[in-house]
């Protein structure tokens, strides 16, 4: 099975370990990383995003350790916009947080109309940092909380 994925995975936090993982045990992934063009418009806060290469060479090294653990091959993809590379016909199966379920939805109206038939959406929960609020790569950034959900205090950062 083929499984597609996609974001802008800037830092890589447990979180996101959690989308690959499930996305390794459903098949091979292809990641759609977002563009340098694209990562700003996707972003619900302003804040520095770095470059492609920087996230790609960032994402590789995370994905090779996981892809070995479940014998999967995967794939990195410019995402040139939000719907990307899900709307090509060799998926079966879509990989999301829930508040990427409405863009599943979208991209399954693009594969119809194609005339494709569509994802199976697989929504895998948000991972909760030790203070009970999510992780995100916005509260890394930040300061907050550490890629492993750990609350950092003012003497850490």
């Amino acid at each position: 099975m083929d499984v597609a994925l996609g974001g802008t995975f800037d830092p890589v936090h447990d979180g996101h370990r959690r989308l690959f993982e499930r996305a390794f045990e459903l098949g091979d992934v292809t990641i759609g990383l977002t563009s340098d063009e694209l990562a700003p418009k996707t972003r619900h806060v302003e804040r520095h995003v770095n470059s492609y290469d920087q996230r790609e060479n960032a994402l590789e090294d995370v994905l090779e350790s996981i892809a070995a653990e479940y014998d999967r091959e995967f794939e990195i993809r410019p995402l040139e916009e939000p719907t990307g590379i899900a709307t090509e016909p060799q998926f079966d199966y879509l990989v999301v947080s829930p508040e990427t379920r409405d863009g599943g939805e979208r991209i399954n109206d693009i594969r119809r109309e194609r005339g494709h038939d569509p994802l199976e959406v697989v929504v895998v929960p948000h991972l909760r940092a030790e203070d009970g609020d999510i992780i995100s790569s916005t509260r890394i950034v930040r300061g907050e909380i550490d890629e492993h959900g750990r609350v950092l205090d003012e003497s850490d950062g």
